[in-house]
């Protein structure tokens, strides 16, 4: 079999949800799901829950609109949860919590997520690094890094399926500690303590284990144990997740919305004269802007660059490793970036890897290297059917440093 690969990054130009499903409608056509050589069938471990009372249901539909506002959405929308903060509806968000996140560097509009974090009552940001984001939180709790502290079981869906341990090498460094431990001591002082009902998590973990006829002492000799691998093909009998059971070329669901059953193409904005189309993903060394202040992968890749193609470089005669400036069709203008020439991208797009161009001090290392790519993306396309960003359709012009 064939297959179409779709990709990581999938948040394109806000009609995502159908351009997704055009791609895995081809894949369909190739005979690609479930065969050799196409998309196999992932195994897991089903790892039991530790025993707890079962949550509580909301009262109040989710604020950022998933599953309502956009139907499709079964995750929280980051950039819903803004716009309702900003929006004061479907009502008043008074904190966020945010945990991990350097919501200054990846959410696009910026400057719209300050506007919504001026209008909280309280921010707390968790976190292992000093990021943009923690200089305007009225509480920082400094988590330690993943070598210093337990997390949860590890049991995703692979070819081979698999059950890891995540277990502390060394003890933490200074007042930081384990999200676990912040989670069960916030839990004390809110009263859902009844949710983390065991006392420590090595506990909670042994008993997790206990249900696959494992024990924590075990696992921390063997980090990982690997299952049987399941069949990987479709059987004659499997049945797809859609009403029919069978991969569903035309989408009654999507019918009775409203919206096209079958994928249609829409043109997309083009650059304007002298423009390109802003294009970013991810170095294969770096974890976004979680690791460019490692100095060790930092020594590596140590900034971003610009991709432009040949011959629009000679056009506006700029050369390899010259620095430039990418100013959008808003104005915003990008921190100076070395240009890469290359043929392997096309004419009318650039291309810069994300996670560069920090402004927080405390971030010694990478803090002033490389231009963000987040502060150019001042225009977003909203999918109405799932909420994500579509973040592509914003186009720079490239003014040589003096």
């Amino acid at each position: 079999a064939a297959i179409v690969h779709p990709g990581r990054h999938v948040t394109w130009y806000g009609d995502d949800a159908q351009r997704s499903r055009a791609i895995a409608i081809l894949n369909a056509l190739l005979g690609s799901w479930g065969a050799k050589g196409g998309f196999f069938l992932p195994s897991g471990v089903d790892v039991p829950p530790y025993p707890a009372p079962p949550l509580p249901k909301p009262q109040r539909p989710a604020i950022d609109g998933a599953g309502s506002r956009y139907p499709l959405a079964d995750e929280t929308l980051a950039s819903g949860l803004c716009d309702a903060t900003l929006a004061g509806t479907p009502y008043k968000a008074r904190g966020w919590l945010v945990y991990g996140t350097n919501l200054l560097q990846s959410l696009p509009q910026p400057q719209k997520t300050l506007e919504a974090i001026h209008a909280l009552d309280l921010l707390v940001v968790i976190d292992v690094l000093p990021v943009e984001i923690a200089g305007y939180a009225d509480v920082v709790l400094p988590e330690c890094t993943y070598l210093e502290r337990y997390d949860d079981l590890y049991a995703g869906a692979f070819r081979t399926p698999f059950v890891a341990l995540r277990q502390p090498a060394v003890e933490p460094m200074y007042d930081s500690k384990p999200g676990w431990w912040m989670a069960k001591e916030l839990a004390k002082r809110l009263d859902p303590e009844a949710y983390f009902p065991w006392k420590h998590i090595e506990e909670y973990l042994d008993r997790r284990l206990q249900g696959l006829n494992l024990n924590l002492a075990d696992m921390k000799k063997r980090g990982v144990v690997v299952y049987p691998a399941g069949d990987t093909t479709l059987p004659p009998d499997h049945k797809f997740d859609t009403p029919s059971g069978k991969v569903e070329l035309y989408s009654r669901v999507l019918a009775e919305m409203g919206v096209d059953p079958v994928p249609k193409y829409y043109p997309k904005p083009e650059p304007p004269e002298g423009h390109f189309r802003l294009l970013f993903g991810r170095s294969p060394l770096h974890t976004f802007g979680r690791t460019t202040n490692n100095r060790v992968l930092g020594s590596v890749v140590r900034e971003n660059e610009v991709w432009i193609h040949n011959r629009a470089a000679a056009a506006l005669g700029v050369r390899p490793g010259e620095r430039v400036r990418l100013v959008n069709q808003d104005g915003a203008k990008s921190a100076p970036v070395r240009a890469r020439v290359t043929n392997r991208i096309r004419p009318d797009c650039v291309y810069m890897v994300h996670g560069f161009g920090h402004t927080a001090r405390n971030l010694r290392f990478t803090a002033g290297r490389g231009a963000s790519t987040t502060g150019l993306v001042t225009r977003v396309s909203v999918d109405p059917l799932m909420g994500g960003t579509g973040m592509f359709n914003n186009f720079v012009r490239i003014e040589k440093e003096a």
